[in-house]
């Protein structure tokens, strides 16, 4: 694949980090509170543990290729006695990262972590942060096999400002592309907040995106028999699930109208795997407000919510038939195409009949910007 034009990119795809990736490598100063992967005999699973965070089943994190029955069985399979042995040895090997993607058409991928999203939760910002940066030099080192084909972003805390934006320069340096950080920020520090600004201030002069990606919220601290409770009387997983997309529109919304945007006009930012067929109604509503309430404004914008999104927003989308139908409204160089390999969710290994079907009445050349372009534009990815 070494002199192969790239023509697919996937712009959200996953590590599967290996199961003593911080206990390993952290300062053994954190001890036991290094996250690490438990077999819960109580439970009957494999579980991804940490500090401050319910208990993370691994075995979703690299169920790519398998629904239905061939889930539910290979979930059982996985968390009774194999664990980790279940999983695709490309979400940690990047020899075998690469087999992977020619087995499903897809020539480069934009990385991002598995096991860190829970991380974004913690509340000890000094684990966080090297939580992190563990993450960050692993993560890079992985990169580097084939700086081509794999582009990975980096994890950065925004418990304090200033440390955030050495790491993302950081980040920069060893050849990370983006970075991830709070989907959603604690409630106390909403990202209109002006103390975000110095970190704002270096991603748009390092031109990294910043990604706002589903499961990376940070919720208010709760006790052990709280957290309990609330599992225990929830209805199930797919109130979760539908529910998760609502806290990056409320960042979103936060960055727009807190002026963010206006503040810095090249600052990109990614809504990752949260869809996109919300986002027109989305535009529409924020224009609408704005039209009317606009002159109540603290900070008044100097462009309609929707001009912003058009500029500073890209979105990626995977397995939605409605994404590509919506470039007449959203424009065609802002969405970009995910597998979210090797994840439950993922479109591995169909990944080009799963494109066939839903692009067949999007024009080629847009057809062509949304699968590659786009993410290569964004993340500065020679396709040659």
């Amino acid at each position: 694949m070494a002199s192969t034009p790239i023509r697919v990119i996937s712009a959200d795809s996953h590590m599967t980090e290996p199961e003593n990736l911080w206990t390993d490598r952290l300062d053994k100063k954190y001890g036991d509170r290094a996250p690490r992967v438990i077999r819960s005999e109580a439970k009957g699973q494999y579980l991804f543990v940490a500090p401050d965070i319910s208990p993370f089943p691994v075995a979703g994190g690299f169920a790519a290729g398998r629904s239905g029955d061939e889930l539910k069985e290979f979930m059982r399979r996985a968390d009774k006695d194999e664990g980790y042995k279940a999983a695709r040895p490309s979400g940690w090997d990047p020899v075998e990262r690469l087999k992977d993607q020619d087995v499903d058409g897809v020539q480069a991928e934009i990385l991002y972590t598995t096991l860190g999203m829970p991380l974004f939760g913690l509340h000890d910002s000094e684990l966080q942060r090297a939580c992190f940066r563990v993450y960050n030099d692993w993560v890079a080192e992985f990169a580097r096999h084939d700086p081509r084909r794999l582009h990975a972003i980096a994890l950065v805390s925004l418990e304090d400002i200033e440390a955030g934006a050495k790491e993302l320069e950081r980040a920069a340096k060893i050849g990370l592309k983006g970075a991830m950080i709070w989907g959603s920020p604690p409630k106390e520090r909403p990202y209109w907040q002006k103390s975000y600004d110095r970190f704002w201030s270096a991603a748009q002069e390092l031109e990294m995106p910043l990604s706002l990606h589903v499961i990376t919220g940070k919720k208010p601290p709760r006790a052990k028999e709280e957290r309990e409770k609330v599992r225990s009387e929830d209805p199930g997983f797919i109130r979760g699930y539908m529910n998760i997309l609502h806290e990056v529109q409320r960042s979103l919304t936060d960055i727009i109208c807190g002026g963010v945007l206006m503040r810095f006009p090249r600052l990109k930012i990614v809504s990752a795997e949260n869809d996109s067929g919300w986002i027109p109604h989305y535009m529409y509503r924020l224009d609408h407000a704005f039209e009317k309430f606009g002159t109540l404004m603290r900070e008044p914008l100097d462009m309609k919510p929707s001009e912003y999104i058009r500029r500073n927003l890209w979105a990626t989308f995977q397995d939605d038939p409605i994404g590509p139908m919506l470039f007449r409204y959203f424009g065609e160089d802002n969405f970009m195409w995910a597998s979210d390999f090797p994840h439950t969710d993922s479109t591995w290994p169909h990944s080009q009949e799963v494109i066939a079907r839903d692009f067949v009445d999007v024009p080629a050349a847009v057809k062509q910007k949304i699968i590659c372009g786009n993410a290569a534009n964004l993340y500065r990815i020679p396709l040659n």
